[in-house]
């Protein structure tokens, strides 16, 4: 019996985790449940699985979380220490960093540091730290098992003992990673401008939270992913082909020297990589459909268009640079948006706004955490003051 800990567990991944966990009670039992402000969901959430512990980020949340919960064992605790707590406590086996943007990078490198298996779902902490993450990793000897659907394809795809290996020493030729290419695939570049968030949001093949919809509408997700990939599997952008595949079908594909190319398919749910990360080296029944290649009948793949996608290239200017630039990116991408769903910006000027902001940041060595943070917070304060000046 394995005690989970989910990180976010009011979220489109957690929500997926609790429902394999849901199917495999006599497998795993839940520690801890954290969330942001969802006090209504963490409730109902409480009543089903008694977690020993609650996290909320909010003390406001907590409150009415604690009241609405009394009569249960359930524990409620608040803020950034709680989360701390509930990701190292001894008792924890698994962590699920499923906690979206930069609030997950401390909560996930406590478990790291706690020497627990982490199921990392939440790219931005080896964006914004990957060197720094992939030490403590190493140092701490945690298990870390990518739970993204590309990144858990390409760990599937690789020889035994990828994760922080380098993969060319591996017989790879290079890493494939595949992206729907989002719900503007096919809409003219001109009129991207007028789109709005709800048809950001309206991804044709995956069931996701905003922010993540818009980074999938941008191509963000997939230059972020490229960056995560490349401390994941020690490889440089250079080694990372980016494909369209509008089925999303084919989550990642690795080519070998040998002329393989070995891919993952399955339908595009996400209970099928976190099944596999709670469960490796074993495998459990997710719940999702099994694949039928007869109704899935074509496979498309075609390159992404920089033009149409100018994130991609921010990401890959933001890793050639290095440092606290990647750290940068992420920020003023979160920032950007943010106000693109407030209705403050266009949908075409997130790239301007993120471009704007890596010009006039100062970056450096990300040599430790407390540099790390201040890029975040002064790339987050700088895109805030240039939207509010309109001068992106």
């Amino acid at each position: 019996m394995r005690q989970v800990t989910i990180l976010g567990a009011t979220g489109s991944i957690g929500q997926s985790t609790l429902d394999i966990i849901a199917r495999h009670r006599d497998r795993f039992t839940l520690y801890a449940l954290t969330a942001n402000s969802s006090h209504v969901k963490m409730q109902q959430l409480c009543r089903q699985f008694e977690p020993r512990f609650v996290v909320m980020s909010e003390a406001d949340s907590a409150e009415h979380l604690r009241a609405a919960i009394a009569d249960l064992p359930t524990e409620v605790l608040v803020g950034e220490a709680g989360l701390a707590q509930v990701a190292a406590a001894g008792e924890v086996d698994v962590v699920v960093a499923a906690i979206v943007g930069a609030a997950g990078l401390i909560p996930t490198l406590a478990a790291i540091r706690a020497g627990k298996r982490v199921l990392l779902a939440n790219k931005e902490s080896l964006v914004m730290a990957g060197a720094l993450f992939m030490d403590e990793v190493r140092l701490h000897q945690a298990e870390l098992l990518p739970v993204d659907s590309e990144h858990n394809a390409i760990f599937q795809c690789l020889p035994p003992g990828g994760i922080g290996q380098p993969a060319l020493e591996s017989g790879v030729a290079k890493i494939i990673l595949t992206g729907s290419g989002g719900p503007f695939r096919d809409v003219d570049i001109e009129q991207l401008e007028n789109v709005t968030p709800e048809q950001a949001c309206d991804h044709p093949n995956w069931d996701m939270g905003p922010k993540i919809s818009v980074d999938s509408a941008t191509m963000m997700n997939k230059g972020l992913e490229m960056i995560e990939a490349c401390w994941l599997f020690a490889v440089d952008q250079s080694d990372i082909e980016i494909l369209l595949h509008r089925q999303s079908i084919v989550h990642s594909m690795v080519s070998y020297l040998d002329g393989s190319v070995i891919a993952q398919l399955g339908n595009p749910d996400m209970r099928t990589p976190i099944a596999n990360a709670l469960s490796w080296p074993e495998r459990i029944d997710s719940g999702v459909e099994p694949l039928n290649l007869l109704q899935v009948s074509q496979l498309d793949f075609t390159l992404a268009d920089e033009a149409r996608y100018p994130c991609l290239a921010l990401a890959r200017t933001a890793w050639h640079r290095g440092g606290t630039c990647m750290a940068v990116l992420n920020a003023a991408n979160e920032v950007a948006v943010e106000q693109f769903l407030q209705r403050n910006i266009s949908f075409m000027e997130i790239p301007r706004l993120i471009s704007k902001v890596m010009e006039l940041s100062s970056t450096g060595p990300a040599d430790n955490l407390d540099l790390v943070l201040r890029a975040d917070a002064a790339a987050r304060a700088m895109a805030h003051e240039l939207v509010a000046s309109g001068a992106r």
